[in-house]
């Protein structure tokens, strides 16, 4: 089988006596060492664990699902290029803040984002009575993809789950760059069907 030998060894003379030569080879049987390193590499491929991707889960509604939410009771925030969310409730003026703080150590969600959440969901309740504030987040294109990772992360951690994700239209980039020229406008109210 597995077996490994080696040569005859010859005889030389050592201080004048004579040595006998080896009859036959010195043998090994490899089999058992073969036998265990199969084992061990079966019990490690079948013991070792990989690391699972870390992914988010989002869950998506149904097509056919339209809920209707009056317009002051929905805050929108419009991620933009930069780390830039620019935010209004309803058909209030729109207001800024930057979305990481980058003063001290590691630089993480800003402090205004939390206030800026928790503060219109406090004003909501107090005007209606109870907490109905929903969240609308737009992503610019040249916005970074982490950007709106990061914003959901930090909303899972305020336990804020009424928020959905939807297209950055023409009229949210105009608000923006008129609110950044200085001339803010005023947004039109939806019509159904996105019809004027």
């Amino acid at each position: 089988m597995g077996a490994v030998g080696s040569p005859q060894g010859g005889g030389g003379k050592k201080k004048g006596k004579k040595r006998k030569k080896r009859r036959g080879g010195f043998s090994l049987d490899m089999t058992p060492m073969v036998d265990v390193a199969f084992l061990l590499l079966t019990f490690f491929m079948l013991t070792t664990t990989f690391s699972k991707p870390q992914t988010m889960e989002i869950n998506l509604p149904a097509k056919e699902f339209d809920v209707v939410v009056a317009q002051s009771n929905v805050l929108t925030l419009k991620i933009m290029e930069g780390n830039k969310v620019y935010w209004q409730r309803g058909e209030n003026p729109i207001q800024f803040f930057s979305l990481y703080d980058t003063t001290g150590g590691k630089p993480g969600i800003s402090k205004n984002f939390k206030a800026t959440v928790e503060g219109q969901i406090a004003e909501v309740k107090q005007e209606v009575g109870q907490d109905v504030l929903a969240l609308v987040l737009k992503l610019d294109k040249k916005a970074k993809y982490k950007n709106i990772v990061d914003v959901i992360d930090e909303l899972n951690l305020m336990k804020m789950n009424r928020f959905s994700i939807a297209p950055m239209l023409d009229e949210d980039r105009a608000l923006v760059t008129a609110f950044e020229s200085g001339t803010p406008l005023t947004p039109e109210p939806p019509t159904k069907g996105g019809k004027k």
